[in-house]
């Protein structure tokens, strides 16, 4: 979440999972369609944290959507990137605005 609400115009979709990250800073995401992933059973990161922040997002005009794995607890990633319709997911985005460069 820190860095796509930093840095959004580097960013065609992004996938946060099981992370939070500030409500308010969704609002840079408007133009970055976003698919979270959590497990239901996370001790290390409540779900809580994930529902803030796609309803954030939502309230913002945010193109998002939630994946919830009812018997995942932290490790939700595994299951995330043995998801093959995730990367047909990022490749059926592209980013609206050139990539600034950056100074050698």
């Amino acid at each position: 979440w820190q860095w796509a609400t930093t840095n959004p115009e580097r960013f065609a979709a992004i996938a946060p999972i099981c992370g939070f990250g500030s409500p308010l800073s969704t609002r840079r995401l408007k133009d970055v369609p976003a698919w979270v992933f959590h497990g239901a059973k996370d001790t290390t990161v409540p779900i809580a944290n994930a529902t803030i922040m796609v309803d954030a997002m939502k309230a913002n005009g945010g193109d998002v959507k939630l994946t919830v794995y009812p018997d995942a607890g932290h490790d939700s990633w595994t299951e995330t990137y043995n998801n093959s319709e995730l990367y047909t997911w990022f490749l059926s985005h592209t980013r609206h605005t050139p990539v600034p460069e950056t100074k050698k």
